[in-house]
């Protein structure tokens, strides 16, 4: 039956995309494209319900057959059971959505499977430039304002996202496609993986920790509160594709009396306070670089520092897109690792997939899968998944986290709740305790003006792309856009004709990962 129905959406498809390309009826009709991208997605949730019954088959006498949320993005084989909630609301805004939190590259308006866009070309910096001396005096606190407003798309933006999702086909790789300017967030990747340690004071308070068991604990509580200001409103947008050899800088002054070990410290203060000091050396400083090392695959390495406290991060993301059917999925491949050299501990850590929804309506983000935390040195690890809400019922961005010392089989700590809400942890030795995200202290970061950024840094780079989006000059945007990538093809083929391999400033590939090329363990 599924074959017999595949055959004849794509008979209607062919019909109307056989109409003439002028007159009263045109394939571009606005009711014909919605009729496609319909038919899209009733095949979709029609291929996931035949999952479903053949896993019933194989998992008779489970109380739950439905996939676990931390399952890998494919097709029909291991769908998910979220992809169809607007469905049963009678909405057909029900279509992937143009963005995730940590989403990028999405939707190709292109009939086959394997072709895709032209590849965003990679700009090359200066001849011969290595890594630049950031000086931190000319940083100051950042007051841009870039939360995004939740119109949702607008009418006449409508019809072209119904163009381009009729043409998508399932488990299709969207890592290189170019999207409409209108969906773009006025601000890189590079910079939101930044506004991930909006709360430093939490990051530095792990190194605080007295024991292994509370250093844990303490980064497990970071982890899980670092997501929600990685989103500027509840509107899924899309950050500019950071170009290869982009770079972002910024950095934090957190006041020594805020860092204290997580395990004791009391509940967060309300309010979204900015909380600074005067004396710089009343502070500890956390410096931050990001770099776009690789563009096919797009791979991302962030590195940060706080020299005082002898902590430090150093993380590579490879980012991996696939249209499901009802919905958008990026695959976050790659890992970090948490260096605490006081204590001679290292905690490699991964990181969730992002899903994208309702691009018709008010597109919206939700985290799913299973993450790890370890510990080789200590024997602690954790597991965190984030659950993706189920076909019917059940809450949205859930959370469930549990630590434990392999060694001795103990659980010490388990939390739930919402990564964008309120979560509660209960330790081993029966203590409970919440945090409030929305009510934690946001640190401001530390950014030089732009006057004073190099031509590849991140706002700079991006400035006149981000002047036109605020002045809501879309065709101005896309041009400013249009500019930058021919820029990148130039340079592309520049170093094709040269044979010349692409060197990044300040991280160096080592095996399947990037290092920066100056860090804390070796310089110390």
């Amino acid at each position: 039956m599924m074959t017999q129905v595949e055959g004849q959406q794509k008979t209607l498809v062919h019909a109307i995309e056989s109409l003439p390309g002028s007159g009263p009826l045109t394939a571009l009709d606005q009711d014909l494209l919605l009729l496609k991208a319909t038919s899209a997605a009733t095949l979709s949730c029609l291929g996931e319900c035949l999952s479903l019954l053949q896993q019933s088959l194989h998992h008779a006498g489970q109380s739950s057959h439905r996939p676990a949320a931390s399952e890998s993005i494919l097709g029909w084989h291991r769908p998910k059971s979220h992809s169809a909630e607007q469905l049963k609301n009678g909405t057909l805004g029900s279509l992937p959505s143009a963005s995730a939190s940590i989403t990028w590259a999405i939707l190709p308006n292109s009939t086959e499977d394997e072709q895709a866009f032209p590849p965003e070309p990679e700009p090359e910096p200066e001849p011969n430039s290595g890594p630049e001396l950031v000086l931190s005096e000319d940083e100051k606190s950042d007051t841009e304002d870039q939360e995004e407003t939740e119109l949702g798309v607008m009418e006449d933006q409508r019809s072209v996202i119904l163009h381009l999702i009729s043409q998508l086909k399932l488990g299709m790789d969207l890592t290189k496609v170019v999207l409409p300017t209108f969906i773009l967030e006025k601000r890189s990747l590079l910079e939101m993986y930044a506004d991930f340690l909006a709360h430093p004071d939490l990051l530095l308070a792990v190194a605080a920790g007295a024991t292994p068991q509370d250093r844990v604990i303490g980064f497990v509580e970071y982890y899980l509160t670092a997501f929600h200001e990685g989103r500027k409103g509840a509107l899924a947008k899309k950050p500019y594709n950071p170009i290869i050899g982009e770079t972002f800088h910024c950095s934090w002054e957190v006041p020594k009396v805020k860092v204290k070990a997580r395990r004791t410290a009391l509940p967060a203060p309300a309010g979204h306070e900015h909380p600074m000091a005067d004396d710089s050396s009343k502070n500890y400083k956390l410096r931050f670089v990001a770099e776009q090392v690789s563009h096919h695959p797009p791979i991302s390495c962030f590195y940060c520092e706080c020299k005082e406290k002898r902590l430090c991060v150093n993380t590579h993301v490879w980012t991996k897109s696939k249209f499901m059917g009802m919905s958008v999925g990026v695959s976050m491949i790659g890992e970090g690792v948490l260096r605490l050299l006081e204590h001679g501990e290292e905690y490699v850590f991964t990181l969730p997939s992002a899903y994208a929804r309702s691009i018709l309506t008010l597109p919206w983000v939700e985290l799913g899968g299973k993450v790890s935390i370890a510990c080789a040195k200590t024997g602690y690890s954790a597991t965190v998944i984030f659950h993706t809400k189920p076909f019917y019922g059940g809450k949205v961005h859930r959370v469930t986290a549990e630590v434990k010392h392999n060694p001795t089989n103990t659980i010490v700590c388990k939390a739930h709740g919402e990564w964008n809400g309120t979560l509660e942890f209960t330790y081993n030795n029966g203590e409970t305790k919440v945090i409030d995200t929305t009510t934690l202290p946001v640190y401001p970061k530390k950014i030089r003006p732009l006057e004073k950024q190099g031509p590849m840094e991140s706002r700079n780079l991006w400035r006149e792309v981000t002047r036109c989006l605020r002045l809501g000059d879309m065709e101005a945007a896309t041009e400013q856009k249009r500019r930058l990538e021919e820029k990148q093809r130039a340079e592309e083929r520049k170093r094709e004709n040269l044979r010349a391999p692409w060197r990044p400033k300040y991280f160096i590939q080592e095996g399947d990962g990037w290092v920066y090329f100056n860090p804390l363990w070796k310089a110390h």
